[in-house]
């Protein structure tokens, strides 16, 4: 049987590797979704460049 700080520090480890691979999507996530705005935003100047 394993001793109450194996186990701690086990949960502690896989606690540490979700998180940062959690924050790794994350970023993508935002980065992606910046550059879609950013797209969206360049569309919108370009119609209203030719509408004016």
């Amino acid at each position: 049987m394993k001793s109450n700080y194996a186990k701690l520090k086990i949960a502690t480890t896989l606690a540490l590797l979700t998180a940062g691979l959690l924050s790794f999507t994350g970023c993508h996530t935002v980065k992606g979704a910046g550059k879609d705005i950013e797209k969206a935003g360049e569309h919108i100047q370009d119609s209203a460049d030719r509408h004016s």
